[in-house]
């Protein structure tokens, strides 16, 4: 499966999730009587610089335009988004993004289950010459040291296209077409691939 599309972050670009990035509206870890999730099932394209798509929702008001879609930060603790629709189970991730300046604002793009497994780029805004790529599984936040950073040149400044290519024996991470980081299962932590 392929999913691409281009951005202009100014906040978060999110896939499978809600409105924060740790949430699931039913964990079928903790519940039986979750729903069904919807696959996608085949390979899309997504242009963000010919408007919004009915395979996402939104929230935070982004903008589309030439640069693709927009995200903006006005006040504290705002987090604009894009939730996709869809859920894949393993695939390959395309996204042409430019990061957002500014201390304490956070680009992502985030692949989350409804049990809180997650791969994820993330681009800080104070620092444009980096992209940290990370995982979690099953929400487990009790230590942060499976965060890799990886060089860019630039990411505020000019579109860079990132890619995640999930199997179920490795995840490859790319930057520019170049791959920065290759995690398979075996060198996952216990229980968090």
């Amino acid at each position: 499966m392929l999913f691409s599309g281009r951005v202009a972050a100014a906040a978060t670009a999110v896939l499978a999730t809600t409105s924060a990035q740790t949430y699931s509206s039913c964990n079928p870890l903790q519940s039986t009587s979750c729903p069904a999730d919807t696959a996608l099932g085949m390979a899309i394209h997504v242009d963000f610089t010919q408007g919004a798509v009915n395979s996402f929702a939104s929230s935070g008001n982004p903008t589309y335009g030439s640069d693709g879609v927009t995200f903006t930060v006005a006040a504290s603790g705002q987090a604009p988004q894009l939730m996709s629709l869809f859920y894949i189970m393993f695939g390959r991730v395309e996204i042409t993004l430019k990061a957002a300046t500014g201390a304490g604002i956070v680009s992502s793009l985030v692949l989350q289950s409804d049990t809180l497994d997650e791969i994820d780029l993330e681009w800080l805004g104070a620092d444009p010459t980096e992209v940290q790529s990370n995982y979690f599984g099953k929400g487990d936040v009790t230590t942060y040291n499976r965060g890799q950073f990886h060089k860019t040149d630039n990411n505020q400044e000019k579109f860079i296209k990132y890619v995640i290519d999930w199997t179920s024996e490795r995840i490859v991470f790319t930057v520019d077409g170049t791959v920065v980081r290759t995690l398979t299962e075996a060198e996952a932590d216990t229980n968090q691939y």
